[in-house]
């Protein structure tokens, strides 16, 4: 579930900019659900780039269990 997450943001923010151009620019409801479709699509996004830079940095260390917190055990 963990790793699915992002593309479950991104999938939704995606279905839901599609049904906000369905709706039309015409009603508030069209509006509010493009401004959540976009928003699920962003933090999707920002949430696998984040994921990716941290793996990235954690490979860098010849020991990447010493960036682990004692108290995370």
């Amino acid at each position: 579930m963990y790793e699915g997450l992002p593309w479950l943001y991104i999938g939704a923010g995606l279905t839901a900019l599609g049904v906000s151009y369905l709706i039309g620019d015409t009603h508030a409801a069209g509006l509010v659900t493009g401004l959540a479709g976009l928003g699920a699509l962003v933090g999707g996004v920002v949430v696998l780039l984040r994921r990716r830079d941290y793996r990235d940095l954690r490979s860098q260390y010849g020991r990447p269990d010493l960036l682990q917190r004692r108290d995370q055990d």
